[in-house]
């Protein structure tokens, strides 16, 4: 299948070679959308929106001087029940590491320059910008540069994902993997946190690697500690980084994005509400927990549900736009406009609500739940 508007370069063999695709899967796949050419922040690059065969959505393959590879993050499956699952999946130990409440990002160098990609390939101009201020990094890529650094940006002035992390403030950066670019085979555990350690970067927590035996009990602990302290979870590792991982959340970070989607409910709450909900009940089974821990849960998950999607009723009902307001520093107005038009790029709406003294007001807005809300408040039906 061979049409003119495909790039000559995905034709000529040399990507189905690198990618070990045959080249009519490849053309079948551009002109079905699930590859498109992509061109921003001086990056040509073919940009794969969802998997094909065994390349990861996500992937990018760049066009520049160079032609790279750059794997999509897999997607890591989630355990419902730690003690059959663990057993099940992993051989002896597994490793223990912090998921942290923000934004999954890659950073790699293109052509010589440091760019950060998000979870579906794009390149975000205020990440890409704001990492390398975090971040030390060009010594690392001098010397590594068919490595990609996989990791999670957080904190109360992350654009998509505002937390709270007392030890980091506004924003930082924490490692959780290290890959390479064309195989996207992952460093094991210790090695991965040498090398970050030698060149000064910070990877996430190691909560700890334990005997198969001991680690649903140790997980479930720890689990408990971080929700109470208002943190995500954790993601169980294979130590040499053979096998996939899992991860498993805090019963407070799942209602807290069950508040968090049904202040929208007709933007997110579809996404959101069931799977959660499955969470908490399998997690509440797992934990045995006494009829007033059931009952406290119950009460949060109801409250996390409710209360939220109230106060955008009223809020609307008073005339205002079902939206949230996302505060970044950047050095111009100029900035925060083209990270607006990078959530366009997105087909997130958004505008620029304030400009001052570096930090930028970008609102959110969530148009479905406004027009919706206002649609059932003057009679119309569900």
């Amino acid at each position: 299948m061979r049409e003119k508007n495909i790039p000559p370069l995905l034709s000529n063999g040399e990507i189905s070679e690198k990618l070990d695709i045959p080249l009519q899967k490849l053309e079948e796949a551009y002109c079905k959308g699930i590859i498109k050419y992509y061109k921003e922040h001086g990056v040509k690059a073919l940009q794969f929106r969802k998997s094909l065969k065994h390349i990861e959505s996500g992937t990018m393959v760049t066009l520049g001087d160079e032609m790279e590879v750059i794997r999509g993050f897999p997607k890591i499956r989630r355990t419902l029940m730690l003690y059959p699952a663990l057993e099940k999946h992993f051989q002896d130990e597994i490793a223990v590491e912090e998921k942290m409440n923000g934004y999954n990002v890659r950073i790699a160098q293109v052509d010589g320059h440091i760019v950060a990609f998000t979870r579906g390939g794009y390149i975000c101009p205020y990440t890409s910008r704001k990492a390398t201020e975090i971040l030390d990094l060009d010594q690392f890529f001098q010397d590594h540069p068919k490595m990609v650094i996989c990791g999670e940006m957080v904190g109360t002035l992350n654009p998509y994902v505002s937390h709270c992390y007392p030890e980091i403030g506004k924003l930082g950066f924490r490692i959780f993997d290290l890959r390479e670019k064309l195989t996207n085979t992952p460093l094991p555990i210790i090695a991965k946190r040498k090398l970050l350690l030698d060149y000064g970067l910070e990877p996430v927590r190691l909560l700890g690697i334990f005997p198969i035996k001991e680690a649903p009990e140790k997980i479930m602990e720890i689990v408990r500690e971080l929700g109470v302290n208002d943190r995500e979870g954790v993601v169980m590792k294979d130590p040499q980084m053979q096998l996939e991982p899992l991860k498993y959340t805090s019963s407070q970070a799942q209602d807290s994005e069950l508040e968090y989607a049904l202040s929208y409910p007709f933007d997110l709450a579809q996404a959101f509400l069931f799977s959660r909900i499955i969470r908490e009940g399998f997690q509440a089974y797992e934990m045995g927990e006494s009829s007033d821990e059931l009952r406290e849960r119950a009460l949060r998950m109801g409250e996390s549900i409710i209360y939220p999607m109230l106060n955008t009723i009223h809020r609307v009902k008073e005339g205002e736009v079902a939206a949230e307001d996302l505060i970044i520093e950047v050095d111009s107005e100029e900035e925060a406009q083209e990270f607006i038009r990078h959530l366009r790029d997105l087909k997130v709406m958004a505008t620029l609500a304030e400009f001052k003294d570096g930090k930028a007001v970008i609102r959110r807005i969530h148009q479905s739940t406004t027009d919706k809300i206002n649609n059932y408040l003057q009679g119309g039906l569900y």
